[in-house]
């Protein structure tokens, strides 16, 4: 097994100056079946351009854990996720070190944004993966991770755990059956 090397200092500083494209199904894809929507950009990911890439992220492990991929993808293969009618983007598209780094009017700008994204591209289902991040967004202080009531046209919306690893209090197995509830409805 080949070990993946980690930027440095360096490339992690640079990476705050960078985005990440969204990762979404093309014409010869399957219909878009859930959107997970990310707060925004670690440095790691920034600076590798995949999602989720922070050694200590659990999301690959709990997408596949919750039957959404066949098998364990790393961030690097983040693309076959087209192909299985799944797509990523973050809320905020400016690197963070720490999503406590955002101001809360960059997050309910980034909410407007995903809400023109979501109509554009109608994705069964839309999974905002931080619950914090959601109540800011579009002011839904009280809501609760799972199924919301509320939907955007035809996209169903869905609020899961936060699968960073500064995200403790929510255990791989708890997370990975959050996931499995909204794979379910798809």
């Amino acid at each position: 097994m080949t070990r993946r090397r980690l930027p440095g200092p360096a490339e992690l500083a640079a990476a705050r100056e960078r985005t990440i494209a969204d990762v979404l199904p093309g014409p010869a894809d399957p219909a878009l079946r859930v959107l997970f929507c990310g707060i925004n950009p670690g440095l790691v990911s920034a600076a590798t351009g995949h999602h989720f890439a922070r050694p200590g992220n659990r999301f690959w492990p709990v997408l596949h854990g919750a039957g959404f991929s066949p098998r364990l993808l790393a961030p690097a293969e983040q693309g076959e996720l087209a192909g299985l009618g799944l797509g990523i983007t973050n809320l905020v598209a400016r690197a963070t070190a720490r999503a406590d780094e955002l101001a809360d009017d960059e997050v309910v700008t980034g909410g407007e944004r995903l809400r023109e994204l979501v109509a554009q591209r109608e994705p069964a289902w839309l999974a905002v993966v931080g619950i914090t991040s959601y109540r800011t967004a579009f002011g839904m202080r009280k809501a609760v991770v799972g199924r919301q009531d509320e939907r955007w046209g035809r996209t169903g919306v869905w609020v899961l755990p936060n699968p960073s690893g500064l995200n403790a209090h929510w255990r791989v197995d708890a997370m990975v059956e959050e996931f499995a509830r909204l794979r379910a409805e798809t």
